[in-house]
């Protein structure tokens, strides 16, 4: 799994954080997502995808 971010498109809503907080994280000054692993484990997919169906700015591309 390969995961990506359009930092130009985030809207700091934070869902990707809440719901994968070991790929996401939000910058401090801005809110903005910051990718932690773009390439983290199978057994994170579930989070991954429930970030990426979260985000309200669709700024998160999961690719398999």
């Amino acid at each position: 799994m390969k995961v990506s971010v359009d930092q130009e498109k985030c809207c700091a809503a934070g869902h990707c954080a809440l719901a994968a907080p070991e790929v996401f994280d939000q910058r401090e000054e801005d809110g903005a997502v910051v990718l932690l692993d773009p390439r983290p484990p199978l057994a994170l997919r579930d989070g991954v995808a429930e970030a990426s169906f979260l985000c309200p700015a669709a700024a998160i591309t999961v690719e398999d």
